[in-house]
């Protein structure tokens, strides 16, 4: 299975980001990345994709947002070549902008529906293909060297030639925030489980009683990492779920359905995610990407620096 088509969910307005989602789309907010430039945070996550295998994007967006997208890369694209010019960093990085632009599509949402909603927006351009699916707002830093955390999802969903979701090992009073799976592991495959029962922001009761996952810590269960490779039956298996839940319709309901109907298998994904949405989660992002790249050493200057000024306070 060859998957070639990546989706972003990038519709929701980043309330939790307040004032500064007002003005400036969340996805646009710069952070500095491995390679120590500092970019939109969708454009890091499209490179993860890029250098994952994809060759095409899609960006599902609130209406208007679109152009505005393409507007804010062009105009970073002109000012890199009209303030740095001769400037190999600036060369490269006007040449990687330029590359997204021709790779990139979008779909829009028009009203929040809920994020199944949202990636059943994205329809029309995946057509009848198996695709990578990325949240807006998550980064990831791979404890794998030479190898995103994308790139390893992919792996093994091309290998298996079935759906694979990221799946990290979550403690058990954290649980609240994510999709939260069980299943049994596939013999000799490290860290791969077919998947067999998922519940959205489960209660510890509820995760202690239906979710609790051998070979796992005490403690500790199988929580959505936040990227999924979905084969295109997921489209028609959320059709069918349309009008559900309040009128919001759920990725994880269509997920269970696929998990009964097909192969869907979870992989323990070797990194670490970072929700920019959270209460410091682009600090916590930045500092992440800064101790795992070019930047480290200025990253760890600039920490000691803060904690000595906050000691001496």
């Amino acid at each position: 299975m060859k998957v070639k088509k990546a989706v972003i969910t990038a519709a929701a307005r980043g309330e939790r980001l307040y004032p500064v989602a007002d003005t400036i789309q969340k996805a646009m907010l710069p952070v500095v990345d491995l390679d120590g430039l500092h970019k939109p945070t969708l454009q890091i996550i499209a490179e993860e994709a890029f250098s994952s295998g994809i060759e095409e994007l899609c960006v599902v967006c609130a209406p208007g947002d679109g152009e505005r997208y393409l507007s804010a890369f062009a105009s970073l694209r002109d000012n890199l070549g009209r303030s740095y010019q001769g400037s190999d960093w600036a060369t490269q990085q006007a040449d990687k902008i330029d590359f997204l632009l021709s790779r990139l599509h979008f779909a829009e949402q028009a009203e929040p529906l809920g994020y199944g909603h949202a990636v059943a927006c994205a329809r029309d351009f995946v057509q009848d293909e198996p695709f990578l699916l990325l949240l807006g707002d998550y980064l990831y830093v791979s404890a794998r060297p030479g190898q995103r955390c994308a790139a390893q999802l992919l792996a093994l969903a091309t290998q298996e030639g079935c759906s694979v979701s990221a799946v990290n090992p979550t403690i058990e009073h954290q649980i609240g925030r994510y999709g939260t799976l069980t299943g049994g592991l596939v013999a000799g495959q490290a860290g791969v489980y077919k998947i067999e029962k998922i519940i959205e922001k489960p209660s510890l009761s509820t995760a202690e009683l239906e979710l609790q996952t051998p070979g796992l810590r005490a403690g500790y269960y199988l929580c959505f990492f936040g990227m999924h490779v979905l084969t295109p039956n997921i489209f028609d298996i959320l059709a069918r779920h349309e009008g559900g839940s309040n009128g919001n319709l759920l990725l994880t309901p269509a997920l269970q359905e696929l998990a009964d109907t097909e192969k869907y298998l979870a992989l323990e994904v070797q990194g670490t995610r970072y929700d920019l949405s959270r209460p410091h989660g682009l600090l916590r992002a930045q500092l992440a990407l800064g101790l795992a790249g070019e930047a480290r050493t200025a990253t760890l200057s600039t920490m000691v620096e803060l904690l000595a000024e906050a000691n001496g306070r």
